[in-house]
C-alpha cells in the first residue's frame, strides 16, 4: 500500500463555532458532534476562537480510492505505529483515510512503515 506524506503541518482545534473557518485552505478537516466542535486545519490557519489547541500534526494520506468494503487498513497502520509507540489522530474522507502523527515521529514512523511493506512518497 502506497502512502504520501502530506509536507504540511497542522493544528488540532476545539472551536467555539465555524464562523473563522476558512474552507478555501487546501486541507481542513471539520467535526461536529452534540460535545463539540473540531477542526484540523494548517497551523497558519488557527481560528482566533480556539478553546483548545494541540499544534505540531503532520501525516499521510493512503493513496487511491479505498472501497468502503475493504477492512483494516486504519487498524493495521496503528498497530504499527502504536508498537513503535507513535500516537495517532485519523481522519477519513469519502475517497481516503489521513493518519496524523506528531511531526517529531516523522522519521520514525516512515522506518516502522517501510519495514512492514508500506510505499512511502
Amino acid at each position: 500500500m502506497n502512502l504520501k506524506i502530506i509536507d504540511k503541518t497542522f493544528a488540532i482545534c476545539k472551536v467555539e463555532d465555524f464562523s473563522q473557518i476558512n474552507l478555501n485552505d487546501e486541507f481542513i478537516f471539520v467535526g461536529k458532534t452534540d460535545n463539540e466542535l473540531s477542526v484540523v486545519c494548517e497551523m497558519k490557519s488557527i481560528p482566533d476562537n480556539c478553546t483548545h489547541i494541540d499544534r505540531g500534526w503532520t501525516g499521510f494520506r493512503i493513496e487511491g480510492v479505498l472501497d468502503f468494503s475493504l477492512i483494516g487498513i486504519i487498524s493495521k497502520l496503528s498497530t504499527i505505529l502504536a508498537e513503535n509507540k507513535i500516537g495517532i489522530f485519523t481522519v477519513s474522507t469519502y475517497d481516503t483515510d489521513y493518519i496524523l502523527i506528531k511531526k517529531e515521529s516523522l522519521d520514525e514512523a516512515k522506518e516502522a512503515l517501510r519495514e512492514n511493506g508500506y510505499i512511502i512518497d
